[in-house]
């Protein structure tokens, strides 16, 4: 029998391969890539991971007695990921870059469409739908750090010589996220209700999307920091 994780790494393969057919992913691949795309993807970065530890929190908060289990999960991953947005913005100075516009969201360091609309759709679902739709986001970020998070890492810092003090977001998250996928996974297969894990589903294939939008956007512009 299939279980439920196994289906949603299924029916969300091509959302994914679309993402990853974004140019950025190649010209790492080709060695083309350039210290702006790296640190306009710290900034975008920054401006979605400030957000986890609360989504998180209004997660657990919404979440009926059923999903007692999970609350208590949500936990486990609140005290994981408090404080990785400062990770963040140490890379960003790390770079040579200016952290405290990206931390205020001024000039270049300001969100992009994409990645706003995506907290906001995450945000919207857990007050006025359902929570578990913040799962769909969970496996975006941790599944995609498994399959080629640590591999992009090695290529952008091998490309661009960067220090390791440049690299703690992608390496620690390419390594934590090996054994979160385990964790998730086991999380996900406790889900039976058919409606919660559509939703999870869906969200899946929407975050996918948005993220591959911010990746695209990674190639069309050059911030000056």
């Amino acid at each position: 029998m299939t279980t439920f994780f196994e289906q949603l790494n299924q029916q969300t393969t091509q959302a994914r391969q679309a993402m990853l057919s974004a140019p950025i992913v190649q010209a790492c691949q080709e060695g083309s890539v350039e210290l702006t795309h790296y640190t306009q993807f710290l900034t975008q970065a920054y401006h979605h991971v400030k957000h986890t530890v609360p989504l998180l929190m209004a997660c657990g908060s919404r979440l009926s007695a059923d999903y007692e289990w999970l609350r208590e999960a949500l936990g486990d991953y609140i005290r994981e990921e408090m404080g990785h947005q400062e990770w963040i913005l140490a890379d960003i100075e790390a770079c040579g870059a200016n952290s405290t516009n990206v931390r205020n969201s001024e000039g270049e360091g300001k969100v992009c469409m994409s990645i706003e609309l995506m907290v906001a759709y995450l945000y919207h679902h857990i007050d006025r739908g359902n929570p578990l739709a913040l799962f769909g986001m969970v496996w975006v970020l941790e599944g995609t750090s498994v399959s080629t998070g640590g591999a992009m890492a090695s290529l952008l810092q091998t490309h661009l010589q960067l220090p390791d003090d440049a690299m703690r977001y992608l390496k620690s998250h390419s390594e934590l996220d090996q054994e979160h996928i385990q964790f998730f996974a086991s999380l996900m297969n406790r889900i039976t209700d058919p409606a919660d894990q559509a939703v999870i589903i869906e969200s899946a294939i929407m975050v996918f999307k948005l993220y591959g939008d911010m990746l695209r956007e990674l190639t069309l512009t050059h911030a000056n920091f």
